[in-house]
């Protein structure tokens, strides 16, 4: 087994390895339930609707797997008992005083897994969609840095080989638009849409803030405990998804088009909703590795953004020619290969980055 430390590089690898791994394999099942799939049960002429339909109920049976999965590890390995900076008596018991804002974080998690998916179902085409989704967070991280810099929470300067590897993974999450036909901006006419997006968006932005607000906040000799914020994190989000859930689930007739989605996939889902579970079992893997990266031990949250993104990028191109291979999907188109050309650039700056914050670390005697 290889043995890393906290902190180091080596650990920094590990967690990308299995990020790309579980996020290949989880790829790979989208593409077939919600593409191969749909070309086997559909007729062209239909073959939109019914994807529409089996986004939603991959969706929706892919989350069960992936919350059973993240809830059973957790619970069972005792992760919720969080080592704290410190401690409030309530009714007896003591509360780590972490959980004023996991559990938010929790919450904005259980907004960011729907809103995610509820994107393709929008009056926008899939490449604006996941320039927004990818884009935003990278956007975010470097703001994140900002703030906490400014705020004198974060004591560490953001590299110059940073800034410039956000210039390049804009670049290869955005070159996808040059090649898109259609679909463009249309839906900010849209109120469903745009409050989707901004939804999408503010709960990224504050469970990024939280994220790193926990990390760069630990008092001393209180280690970084990224398994104990991982397990109430979960908690809170499948409580609030749970909620959620039922409400939207008791709506009569209701008018929007998504609840209708949400309800009939619930109701009448296909053949395939257990293997859907199980496919959300790696989903609930990739969220230990995501949360993981975005917590990275002594990284600003430019850098841990833009490593957690890049290997996402990675990894969904992987899944594309895996499947095309494995079912004959799509081939990588030439946007994918020139935007996997900037991710490789950026790579090499965060490499520079790495050996740097490294150096100054292990100055820092902080790994």
């Amino acid at each position: 087994m290889w043995k890393t430390e906290d902190g180091s590089t080596g650990r920094l690898i590990q967690l990308c390895f299995g990020y790309f791994l579980f996020y290949l394999i989880f790829g790979v099942a989208v593409k077939y339930f919600t593409e191969y799939l749909v070309h086997q049960l559909a007729p062209p002429e239909l073959f939109k609707n019914l994807q529409i339909k089996m986004n939603m109920e991959f969706l929706i049976f892919s989350t069960i797997g992936g919350n059973l999965l993240a809830l059973t590890i957790a619970i069972s390995l005792k992760w919720y008992k969080i080592k704290s900076n410190f401690y409030k008596k309530v009714l007896g018991l003591n509360i780590p005083i972490e959980l004023i804002y996991i559990i938010p974080s929790g919450i904005c998690t259980a907004i960011v897994i729907p809103t995610t998916t509820l994107m393709y179902t929008l009056p926008i085409s899939v490449m604006v969609a996941m320039v927004i989704m990818r884009g935003s967070i990278i956007v975010i991280s470097r703001i994140v840095d900002a703030i906490q810099i400014k705020q004198k929470i974060l004591k560490k300067k953001v590299y110059k080989e940073e800034e410039f590897a956000v210039i390049f993974a804009i670049l290869a999450v955005s070159v996808h638009l040059f090649f898109d036909k259609g679909g463009g901006f249309d839906f900010l006419h849209n109120t469903t849409a745009v409050i989707i997006l901004i939804s999408y968006i503010i709960a990224y932005t504050l469970r990024l803030y939280i994220m790193n607000y926990f990390k760069n906040t630990r008092g001393k000799g209180v280690p970084q405990d990224n398994k104990g914020f991982f397990a109430i994190e979960q908690i809170s989000a499948t409580f609030t998804i749970l909620v959620i859930g039922i409400i939207l689930f008791s709506i009569d007739n209701p008018k929007s088009y998504q609840i209708n989605l949400f309800q009939e996939a619930l109701i009448q889902p296909s053949a395939y909703w257990n293997w859907e579970i199980l496919a959300g079992l790696t989903y609930g893997a990739v969220a230990f590795f995501s949360v993981f990266l975005f917590m990275f031990k002594g990284r600003t949250a430019t850098f841990a953004g833009l490593v957690n993104r890049l290997t996402s990028l990675i990894a969904g191109t992987a899944a594309t020619i895996t499947s095309y291979f494995l079912f004959g999907g799509k081939f990588p188109k030439t946007s994918d290969w020139i935007s996997l050309g900037f991710i490789l650039v950026a790579v090499i700056f965060l490499s520079i980055a790495e050996k740097k914050r490294v150096t100054e670390l292990k100055r820092e005697q902080n790994i």
